[in-house]
């Protein structure tokens, strides 16, 4: 199964965030999007965009939760990921153009208590829930992402196994 963009989210402030067709993104996440709290505490460059996996949004609805693309606030839902695999380091091609680089797992606010059944919203904290958590990536390069776009993905060892041999390539040669 190739992996995809589900849905692209913006908001001007709070959850939900809510679908748009297309987005531009930037050093400093999707044009348009904003958040009710201070840059060291949501957004950011090092906080630009939030990604969560369709499949682990469906297994908290499987287990009773009321959650959909956009709900906890992530800016792009990707169906298709082993999302376990998604952590701090790892990197995602987002359509043709969008290059980001994971930096951390989010920390889940009580603004998503609501979503679920009993209030929990540490059920999406990767410390109690190891591969549930939603993520915070970098913008390496922007451009614009649609619903459909598809994603690649490559692992914090392949991203620096590709630049270790990009850096060989354009060594001076000895002779």
């Amino acid at each position: 199964m190739t992996a995809e963009i589900v849905q692209v989210s913006i908001s001007p402030g709070g959850v939900p965030k809510l679908p748009v067709a297309e987005a531009e993104v930037g050093v400093m996440g999707l044009a348009g999007d904003g958040h009710n709290e201070p840059p060291w505490v949501h957004g950011g460059p090092e906080r630009a965009l939030c990604l969560w996996s369709f499949e682990v949004i469906e297994a908290l609805n499987a287990e009773g939760h009321r959650l959909f693309p956009g709900a906890a606030g992530e800016n792009v839902t990707i169906r298709g990921l082993d999302w376990a695999q998604v952590v701090p380091g790892s990197f995602l091609k987002l359509g043709d153009t969008v290059v980001c680089m994971v930096t951390r797992y989010t920390t889940p606010c009580r603004t998503n208590a609501g979503w679920f059944a009993d209030g929990n919203f540490l059920r999406m904290h990767q410390d109690v829930h190891p591969g549930s958590s939603r993520v915070y990536a970098r913008v390496i390069e922007g451009g614009i992402i649609r619903p459909g776009d598809r994603v690649l993905f490559k692992s914090a060892e392949e991203a620096a196994a590709a630049l270790e041999r990009q850096a060989g390539e354009h060594r001076p040669h000895e002779d």
